[in-house]
């Protein structure tokens, strides 16, 4: 058995410091700094405001201790990083990036006409607008996450994953891009492709939700229950802090679905929303009623 102090001390101290992955992130974020302040500078701080952009960070440095924190090397030797490592980039990075609402204010951080030409793209009409609008429906949304999901989990996309930096790099860029596909109509970012009055109805987004739920938990619960190890790569990997692999597999079973919490936070807070849309126009309506009586 490997020394779990001098083991941890060397993963603690191993940053996976990839130019690629580093150099898009603070490209990512500094376009938005950029889009911000000249957005704010307009008036539009309703926009640009403030929490958006702390929103916004949150997503980037979740997607950074992903990828280039010694999560990564833990992903390889341990079941249970890999997925605290995946729940990072699918419940934490892909909400906050769009709670960010990066689109229109990315766009504000480039020259004028390259920003009508993407913007155009993305009008009523654009191709790019209506390709995103499928891919955000519900239906569609929910069923590449899920399939993504479910399949990446699967013992020969898992192993070929960690066998292939290329094919790891593929599954995680699927990850979060089925999670912001996701989480798009939740959080209703900019461009709204499926506006009703006000957005999507806080009921479908609500039973959305708890489908997905339902579905991470069966997951979490598969992995999490299993008999026997699923993935041999981590039956044959130097066992850290005397976890056994079955132990080891059924504490990610267990963080996949505590994960699913996230679920329902997002659930609480549509509940409390529409209950607040509900009570404004009733509050709206009795100021009328007192105005008139006046």
């Amino acid at each position: 058995m490997i020394s779990t102090d001098a083991t941890l001390g060397a993963i603690l101290a191993d940053w996976h410091l990839r130019a690629d992955v580093g150099l898009v992130l603070v490209g990512l974020w500094a376009a938005y700094v950029v889009g911000w302040r000249r957005i704010r500078r307009l008036g539009h701080r309703s926009l640009a405001a403030r929490w958006r952009l702390i929103a916004y960070l949150g997503g980037i440095l979740s997607v950074a201790l992903a990828l280039l924190s010694p999560v990564a090397s833990l992903a390889h030797l341990l079941f249970a990083a890999h997925m605290v490592q995946h729940q990072l980039l699918i419940m934490v990075a892909a909400p906050l990036l769009l709670l960010g609402n990066p689109f229109p204010i990315t766009l504000w951080a480039l020259p004028a006409r390259l920003r009508r030409a993407l913007g155009g793209s993305l009008a009523r009409g654009g191709r790019a607008r209506a390709a995103l609008r499928i891919l955000t429906w519900m239906p569609v949304a929910g069923g590449l996450y899920t399939v993504t999901l479910w399949g990446w989990h699967h013992p020969l996309a898992y192993e070929a994953a960690l066998a292939s930096p290329v094919v790891h790099d593929l599954e995680h860029l699927l990850f979060f891009a089925a999670a912001v596909l996701f989480w798009w109509p939740v959080v209703n970012a900019a461009p709204r492709l499926h506006r009703l009055v006000g957005g999507l109805p806080y009921g479908l987004r609500i039973a959305y939700l708890v489908l997905a739920t339902a579905q991470n938990t069966l997951l979490g619960a598969i992995l999490g229950l299993a008999e026997r190890v699923l993935y041999p790569s981590y039956a044959a990997a130097p066992r850290l802090f005397g976890w056994t692999a079955l132990e080891d597999q059924a504490l990610g079973g267990g963080i996949m679905w505590s994960g699913g919490h996230m679920y329902l936070v997002a659930i609480l807070v549509l509940v409390a929303r529409a209950l607040d849309a509900e009570g404004r126009p009733q509050a709206a309506g009795r100021v009328l009623d007192e105005r008139l009586r006046r």
